[in-house]
């Protein structure tokens, strides 16, 4: 099973990533079976330069979405550290395609 996981993405003044969001899901063990990025999405204060200006660093939230593959019958452990991770704003399952 995989998941779709957007997650909130904290910036400093300098436009640069302060955290890693996806190490927050903490799944039992055999839970995540593979974990990659999948995009980046900027803060809104960012306005495609690359510092943040000094009067919007309350905009400095940005997302990153992961896609996470998930052992089968182990959706609802998934979940549960998704909500307790307090990190994230979204999940969605996405089907798998068998071809």
């Amino acid at each position: 099973m995989t998941f779709e996981v957007t997650f909130r993405k904290r910036f400093d003044p300098k436009g640069e990533p302060m955290d890693r969001p996806e190490t927050f899901v903490l799944a039992p063990e055999g839970v995540i079976l593979d974990a990659q990025p999948a995009r980046l999405n900027d803060p809104p204060a960012k306005h495609n330069q690359e510092v943040l200006d000094e009067d919007d660093n309350f905009e400095s939230l940005g997302t990153e979405v992961w896609e996470f593959e998930v052992a089968d019958g182990r959706e609802q452990d998934f979940i549960a550290a998704l909500e307790n991770s307090r990190m994230v704003l979204e999940y969605d399952q996405i089907d798998d395609v068998v071809g």
